[in-house]
C-alpha cells in the first residue's frame, strides 16, 4: 500500500491495513448458505434481545417521484461494524432489475477502515428468509405440514427455502400471486429445487387454508382476512416494511400472539404500523420480540389453538452478521481487492 508523508518531510509511515475486499453476487452465493444464514441470524436476534448490539433506527430517503426509496441501516454486533444502503423500486421489473438492491460495507471498528464492500441484495433476501424460518421454528405448530404463500416473488422463494430447513416435513405448498405467470413459475421452479409438492391457487382464501401462511406482497391494504385463518395458524408477515404498508386485516391481529423483530421499527413501518396509527392496536398488545423467544426470555407457541404472527421489518444486525460470515470466508481467497487510500 502507498506510504504517506506530511508537508514537513516527516518520516513516511506505511499503513498495515489490509486491502478492501470487493465481493459480488457470485461470491455471496459461494460463501453463504441458507443454513448458515439461519444460524447467524438467530444468534443476532439473541444478542439484540440481551442488549449486546447497537442498532440505530433506519434512515429513509423517500424518492416518491421515482416511485422508490432508500434506507441506510447501520449496526454494530459481535465485533463487527457496518452499514447497508438499500433501495426499493417496485417498478424495476420493467428495467429487468431487482425491486430491492443493496450494498453492504463492513469496517474495522478499531480504526474505521473499510474491510469489505459487497453485494447486499442477495444477503437481504437470505437474511429476511432466515428470519421467517426462525419464526416458524419457534412459533408454528410442530405438526405443521401445509404452507400457504401469498406472493410468488423473490422473497417468497427465500421464505420457503428457509422454512424447508427448519420444518421436519412439508406436505404441500399452495401459492397465490396476482400474476398468473409468477405463481406458475414459482410452482415449477421451487417444486423442482426443493422436491416438494407445490400447486398454484386462484385466490388468497385458498392459499390461507394452511398451517403456516407467508405474506410477501407490496400491499398497502389488507389481503389476508381474519375469517380465512383457522385457529393454530402461524403467519409470517414480511411485506410491510414502510409506513402505510399492510398485508393483514387489523381484526386478525386482535387476539393473536404478535411477535416482532424490533419494537421501534415495527411501530414505524411494520405490519402493525397501520393498525397502531388507526387505534385498532396498542403497543401493549405486542407480545415480544423474536430475539426474546429465541433467547428463552419469553415462551413461543404455548398451545395448538393460538394464532401467532411474526411481523418482520428487517434489521441491520441481520445484514451485518451475514456479511461478517461472508467476509471471513472470503479472506485469503482469490477475490477482487482495492486500495481506497493509495
Amino acid at each position: 500500500m502507498a506510504s504517506s508523508s506530511d508537508s514537513k518531510g516527516k518520516e513516511n509511515k506505511v499503513s498495515t491495513a489490509p486491502k478492501t475486499l470487493l465481493l459480488g453476487r457470485h461470491e455471496i452465493e459461494e460463501f453463504l448458505s441458507m443454513n448458515e444464514a439461519l444460524r447467524v441470524v438467530e444468534n443476532a436476534f439473541k444478542l439484540k434481545a440481551q442488549g449486546k448490539a447497537i442498532m440505530p433506527r433506519k434512515i429513509y430517503l423517500d424518492l416518491s417521484e421515482y416511485q422508490g426509496d432508500y434506507r441506510a441501516m447501520p449496526a454494530y454486533i459481535d465485533g463487527s461494524a457496518g452499514v447497508k444502503w438499500v433501495s426499493r423500486y417496485q417498478n424495476n421489473r420493467k428495467y429487468n432489475l431487482p425491486a430491492v438492491m443493496a450494498i453492504i460495507t463492513l469496517c474495522d471498528p478499531k480504526t474505521g477502515y473499510p474491510l469489505v464492500i459487497m453485494d447486499g441484495t442477495l444477503i437481504t433476501r437470505m437474511r429476511t428468509g432466515a428470519a421467517g424460518g426462525i419464526a416458524v421454528k419457534y412459533l408454528a405448530r410442530k405438526d405443521s405440514t401445509v404452507i400457504g404463500m401469498i406472493g410468488a416473488g423473490i422473497q417468497a422463494r427465500a421464505q420457503l427455502l428457509a422454512i424447508s430447513e427448519v420444518l421436519p416435513r412439508i406436505g404441500e405448498v399452495k401459492v397465490f400471486d396476482q400474476y398468473r405467470d409468477a405463481r406458475l413459475r414459482y410452482t415449477e421452479e421451487m417444486g423442482a429445487e426443493l422436491n416438494i409438492s407445490i400447486r398454484p391457487v386462484e385466490t388468497v382464501e385458498a392459499a390461507t387454508e394452511a398451517d403456516i401462511v407467508v405474506a410477501t406482497t407490496y400491499a398497502t391494504g389488507p389481503v389476508v382476512k381474519k375469517q380465512h385463518i383457522k385457529p393454530g395458524t402461524h403467519i409470517n408477515a414480511i411485506g410491510a416494511d414502510a409506513p402505510g404498508k399492510q398485508e393483514l386485516e387489523a381484526d386478525l391481529l386482535s387476539g393473536a400472539k404478535i411477535v416482532i423483530d424490533e419494537i421501534e421499527q415495527a411501530c414505524h413501518s411494520g405490519e402493525i404500523n397501520v393498525p397502531l396509527s388507526e387505534g385498532y392496536l396498542k403497543v401493549e398488545d405486542i407480545y415480544c420480540t423474536l430475539g426474546e423467544v429465541a433467547a428463552g426470555m419469553k415462551k413461543g407457541r404455548e398451545n395448538d389453538a393460538e394464532i401467532t404472527i411474526f411481523d418482520s421489518t428487517g434489521l441491520a444486525i441481520q445484514d451485518i452478521v451475514c456479511a461478517k460470515l461472508v467476509y471471513e470466508k472470503a479472506k485469503g481467497r482469490e477475490v477482487t481487492t482495492f486500495d481506497f487510500f493509495d
